[in-house]
């Protein structure tokens, strides 16, 4: 669930142009694409996560004439950018994407979420905010759906930046969103320990 692709690689960007960061990355990287320092793992035969597993959820800048990474339109990712979530809501972005994850129902799977995936109007302590975005309801809500499963194996969350945020506004808001989303999760933990 973030705001962009995420999908730049040395396969479609000029790598000695300047200096580069993998947080533009983590998607190219996950699906196998990049410095094999950061894309073999020990053991394991093949990208971190396959492309036909992987539901990427709010990008804004895909359908951009100027998008720069076109090569992820001719992989097997699922892409459901904040233009369809906004046209077909969460109720159907939550559907579509355990139709994804139930194809290898066996699997676990990991969330990520970018809180630059929330609307610039109110959330602009990211590096790269913008519009449109998810209100924090929707994010909620999202989160809620997909770590409720037995099969979601962690989360992560990136890109608040406390610079940004000098009077400590959205801090709190972020925190009060999480623990709204993650509420399945604790909820589950307490059953277990009463039990």
């Amino acid at each position: 669930v973030d705001g962009h692709s995420d999908f730049r690689h040395p396969g479609n960007y000029d790598v000695t142009a300047g200096p580069a960061a993998a947080a533009g990355m983590d998607l190219a990287l996950s699906t196998g694409r990049g410095e094999g320092l950061l894309t073999d793992w020990d053991g394991r035969p093949g990208p971190l996560v396959p492309d036909r597993r992987v539901v990427q959820i709010g990008d804004r800048e895909t359908r951009a004439a100027d998008y720069a990474w076109r090569d992820i339109f001719d992989t097997a990712i699922s892409r459901l950018d904040i233009f369809w979530v906004r046209e077909h809501g969460l109720a159907a972005t939550l559907s579509r994407g355990f139709e994804v994850l139930d194809e290898t129902p066996e699997l676990p799977y990991w969330v990520h979420l970018d809180v630059d995936v929330l609307d610039q109007t109110i959330m602009p302590a990211v590096d790269s905010p913008g519009s449109p975005g998810l209100d924090y309801a929707d994010v909620t809500e999202l989160v809620r759906g997909f770590v409720a499963s037995p099969r979601c194996l962690g989360f992560n969350v990136t890109i608040y930046d406390p610079d940004l945020d000098p009077d400590r506004v959205y801090a709190p808001r972020i925190v009060g969103m999480l623990l709204d989303g993650l509420s399945p999760v604790v909820a589950s933990r307490q059953q277990r320990s009463e039990a």
